[in-house]
């Protein structure tokens, strides 16, 4: 199969495929892990359980402070496109029966939320998670401090914020992060408040006082100056986190995240040999420092 089916022969040692438990089909099992065979004898469908070829482990991490209420260019909301991100990496995560931890953190609490079951599952878990106020700021220190507790060295970890998130300081807890795990960092681009106006569109407002650009500010150059500025920040950063082994989704869509989280996986996994024979390595290895081996 493709990379984006995220089934494939692993190099791992793991089970051989034994059927580990039996049991009814339940809303949100993919409909492919009926056994046909058990559910004619049963007389209802039912789902089975079996070893897995590896066991990798992908913590998600995402950022729900009130900062994360505001607006990509596409018009979505920044929350929005981040968990779009991160339904991607659990799709192909979960098609190969991964284990998936999903985290919130914001300046009151982090909290991980259980998480059993399919890619329907678990769209309805993190879309209930997100069901929230939005009234606590932003804590990105207390999400790293997490992930750097993160035990299993062979975790892949993501951590979703956006662009204006991470300071000088922060380099320094991802390069302790990334020396035991492999990290994405997805990276949500924000709209540039001095745009001129669209046709019938508001002026945009400030997500922390409620207060409007002022008309005067929204300018070409002042809308030049921004992106120029910003485009070389999310260089340097993506230097940066390339120096310690990271890599980073740099997006002001959800459409354009899609792009590139293909052109990510799919540039890791060209450069690996096992492709090559038509298996596809473990996505957490794939995005290890130095690829599959």
């Amino acid at each position: 199969m493709g990379v984006l089916e995220g089934e494939h022969a692993s190099g791992r040692r793991g089970g051989a495929g034994d059927v580990m438990d039996v049991r009814a089909y339940e809303p949100g099992d993919e409909s492919r892990l009926i056994d046909w065979k058990t559910s004619a004898r049963q007389g209802r469908p039912m789902v089975v359980q079996r070893e897995r070829l590896a066991t990798s482990k992908v913590w998600l991490l995402m950022d729900v402070g009130l900062e994360m209420n505001g607006v990509c260019p596409s018009g979505e909301r920044i929350f929005e496109v981040a968990a779009n991100a991160l339904r991607m990496f659990a799709a192909l995560s979960l098609r190969r029966s991964d284990d998936i931890s999903l985290v919130f953190g914001d300046a009151s609490s982090i909290t991980r939320i259980p998480f059993n079951g399919g890619f329907a599952q678990f769209e309805r878990t993190l879309d209930q998670a997100l069901e929230r106020e939005w009234d606590h700021r932003r804590n990105i220190d207390a999400l790293l401090a997490y992930a750097r507790r993160i035990k299993d060295r062979d975790a892949l970890i993501v951590l979703a914020t956006d662009e204006h998130a991470l300071a000088e300081r922060h380099l320094v807890e991802f390069r302790r992060v990334a020396r035991t795990h492999p990290v994405v960092l997805i990276d949500v681009a924000t709209l540039n408040p001095f745009l001129g106006l669209r046709p019938g569109h508001a002026a945009p407002v400030d997500g922390l006082t409620n207060r409007r650009v002022p008309a005067f500010l929204r300018s070409a150059k002042a809308a030049s100056e921004v992106e120029s500025h910003r485009a070389y920040m999310a260089a340097a950063l993506e230097q940066e986190l390339g120096r310690t082994g990271s890599h980073m989704i740099h997006a002001g869509s959800s459409e354009v995240m899609f792009d590139r989280f293909v052109h990510l996986v799919s540039a890791a996994l060209a450069r690996t040999t096992r492709n090559r024979l038509g298996a596809a390595p473990d996505l957490s290895a794939m995005l290890t420092p130095g690829g599959a081996r």
